[in-house]
């Protein structure tokens, strides 16, 4: 019977041992799972923020992108119509060039009264005057679509400079 109480209290110390290092892994899970459950909380919050700023960073780009699309269509539309306006007043000058000619040969003739001669040659002036003032705006609409792209261009180089 000895054996037997030796055994249970044999029994008996080994549960208690069991016991304490059962608490103590409980207490060990829980501090574990506190952290763990605190560390994905803030993951889930940086995730939360990096989702927002990517939103963010979407609107933004699709702002700009229509922008710049409104700009391009917008210039686009200016070079079509100076275009077509380059394409009259050079139409109109060639007809004047062809009517003084005419002018010209009639008066080499005897046919053609001065007066007429001078108001063709009146009106060909204006048009050459008109041509070129087409052109200087052709090259003003063409230097106001080359300069936003020439300011984009040294931007990152002064970036690097100060760098």
């Amino acid at each position: 019977m000895s054996d037997i109480d030796g055994l249970q209290q044999r029994l008996t110390a080994a549960m208690d041992r069991i016991a304490t290092g059962l608490e103590g892994l409980d207490t060990a899970g829980a501090d574990d799972t506190g952290a763990l459950q605190t560390a994905l909380d803030d993951e889930r919050v940086a995730n939360a923020q990096l989702t927002e700023r990517v939103r963010k960073l979407s609107e933004r780009q699709e702002a700009a992108t229509s922008d710049a699309k409104a700009t391009a269509d917008a210039a686009q539309a200016r070079v079509q119509e100076l275009d077509l306006e380059l394409q009259r007043l050079r139409k109109a000058n060639e007809q004047l060039r062809e009517s003084n000619a005419a002018l010209r040969t009639a008066n080499e003739e005897g046919v053609g009264e001065a007066h007429l001669i001078n108001k063709s040659m009146m009106a060909e002036l204006e048009g050459l005057r008109a041509a070129r003032a087409a052109d200087v705006a052709e090259a003003n609409s063409i230097i106001g679509a080359l300069t936003p792209l020439l300011d984009q261009l040294e931007a990152p180089e002064e970036e690097d400079a100060d760098a």
